[in-house]
């Protein structure tokens, strides 16, 4: 989690410090639908490398928004999914993906036209 030192005053730049980068966002995209392991989540994060991959992990789990789950296995097992902080998260993705796609048909609407 953030320190209070480190906390931004604005809220906004909070919620972007937390999750501003296309593969955090991503990741959380996926995890909300259900837990995935790491193999899982590099193959369906096409361009994602594994440091970035494992990066962006390590920081969404110290910052409480993800959970990692080691299952005593062998071959070891370890599952990523969202805590309650970041299934918090749906609302600001689902608003995401509605101005996205209504984007996505203003944009072919204008191409269309043209």
């Amino acid at each position: 989690m953030l320190t209070k030192e480190k906390m931004p005053a604005c809220p906004v730049a909070t919620t972007v410090a937390l999750i501003g980068n296309k593969w955090k966002l991503l990741i959380i995209r996926n995890l909300l639908a259900r837990p995935w392991r790491f193999n899982e989540l590099k193959k369906s994060l096409d361009g994602i490398s594994q440091k970035v991959l494992t990066d962006c992990l390590r920081s969404l789990e110290a910052d409480g928004i993800v959970i990692r789950t080691a299952y005593p296995e062998v071959p070891p097992r370890v599952e990523y999914s969202l805590s309650e902080l970041g299934a918090s998260m749906r609302p600001i993705l689902a608003s995401m993906e509605a101005w996205g796609l209504d984007y996505q048909k203003k944009s072919n609407e204008k191409a269309d036209a043209e």
